[in-house]
């Protein structure tokens, strides 16, 4: 989480900002991620809808191991044809895009993409 309180919204800009990345089928968490969601759902007993679910569960916003820092992990489902490491490249610029960390006088985040699988 975010120290300023602002996660859910920080996690949305991240979510559209790698969805447009050339390359990116759509955000899909893998197996644990899925599962993460299902159990928040439950514990909160509010109905989600399951897309929009996955996509926010295939974004992970965190703290860092050093103070003040961010640990951003990201899950997606490539389109055949890119190759994955222009596309993570590409991920990784888009996240730093979203969240620079000179604005917010903190180191840069690191940026944790996790291909779950490619149409």
């Amino acid at each position: 989480m975010t120290a300023d309180g602002e996660p859910a919204e920080l996690t949305e800009r991240i979510a559209q900002a790698v969805a447009g990345v050339p390359g990116v089928a759509f955000l899909r968490p893998g197996l644990a991620g899925l599962l993460r969601s299902s159990v928040a759902a439950r514990a909160t007993g509010r109905r989600v809808n399951p897309e929009e679910s996955r996509a926010k569960s295939a974004v992970r916003v965190g703290q860092g191991s050093a103070p003040g820092t961010l640990a951003i992990e990201v899950s997606v489902v490539l389109r055949r044809g890119h190759r994955a490491v222009d596309v993570t490249r590409e991920i990784r610029a888009a996240v730093r895009r979203t969240v620079p960390a000179e604005a917010e006088n903190r180191p840069p985040a690191r940026v944790t993409i996790t291909i779950t699988g490619l149409v």
